[in-house]
């Protein structure tokens, strides 16, 4: 007698990197979250995912931090995942308008335009984590 056997069931484990206060440490997590993407078959969320974790790790580097941050990418449903940066500040980032000719200031402008708004902020003891979800189509 044949039997199905069912299809491997792999548990979703949620990439997670420690990195230091610097410029350098935004490619380092676009690389994680493009390795994970790539993994997960969610190739199509790379773009706005590295675009997405570079303005939340360059956000925490202006902090003034000295010790760490924490990168993580977990996928939230099959289709969704969420990015999120904690940083050891507690000093809130704020969601400004930038003017077609402003060189800064639009970091987190381009984060809601990119997650429709699915983005926020958890205050904890020590800093805050700052995340935002995407969803593939």
């Amino acid at each position: 007698m044949v039997t199905e056997t069912e299809p491997e069931i792999r548990p979703i484990v949620p990439a997670k990197a420690v990195l230091p206060y610097s410029p350098e440490s935004a490619a380092a997590a676009r690389r994680l979250v493009r390795s994970k993407l790539l993994d997960w078959q969610l190739d199509e969320l790379i773009d706005d995912a590295e675009l997405i974790v570079s303005e939340l790790v360059s956000n925490a580097c202006k902090t003034g931090c000295l010790t760490h941050m924490t990168v993580k990418l977990q996928r939230i449903t099959t289709r969704a995942v969420r990015i999120s940066v904690r940083d050891g500040s507690r000093a809130m980032p704020v969601l400004l308008r930038a003017d077609e000719a402003d060189e800064c200031h639009r970091g987190l402008g381009l984060v809601h335009k990119v997650t429709r708004g699915h983005w926020g902020i958890t205050p904890e003891a020590h800093g805050k984590t700052v995340h935002a979800s995407l969803r593939a189509t």
